[in-house]
């Protein structure tokens, strides 16, 4: 969801602290994994509000062709990492939880305090902006009836 390794790493610190000093608000009503996920996704997004007033670094980055042929995997994730992070919060976080995280849409709709079908059009919305960015816009949904 963050975007960068450091960014990340940041949000799951504060996560951590979020839960151990919570702790006591757990009041049940929900699955423990699902407080946890809520949690860690509003670390996320805190963290990603305070990305947005920081200084971006600027990176130098080999063009592909110069790029080792045995770093096709690792080319292929640098796509899509770069490609969900051009995408909305609100769509890069329902897919991520879905397809990274492999949470079913209701754990997801807990989690997000949405209705089901919100999240069901978040990740499709997100999913077609991948695929739109990825170069292959007609792609099947194939976990879509999952």
């Amino acid at each position: 969801m963050a975007g960068n390794d450091a960014d990340a790493a940041d949000a799951t610190q504060e996560a951590l602290i979020a839960i151990a000093t919570r702790l006591d608000r757990f009041d049940g009503l929900a699955k423990f994994t699902t407080w946890l996920h809520r949690v860690a996704t509003n670390a996320c997004l805190d963290e990603l509000r305070r990305r947005g007033r920081r200084p971006v670094p600027v990176e130098e980055v080999l063009p592909r062709s110069e790029a080792d042929p045995s770093d096709a995997g690792l080319a292929d994730r640098l796509d899509i990492d770069a490609a969900l992070a051009e995408l909305p919060d609100d769509f890069r976080i329902a897919v991520v939880l879905r397809d990274l995280c492999d949470l079913d849409y209701a754990a997801i709709a807990e989690a997000l305090d949405l209705p089901p079908g919100t999240v069901r059009s978040r990740i499709a919305r997100g999913r077609a902006a991948l695929a739109d960015r990825l170069g292959n816009p007609e792609a099947p949904d194939e976990r879509q009836n999952q």
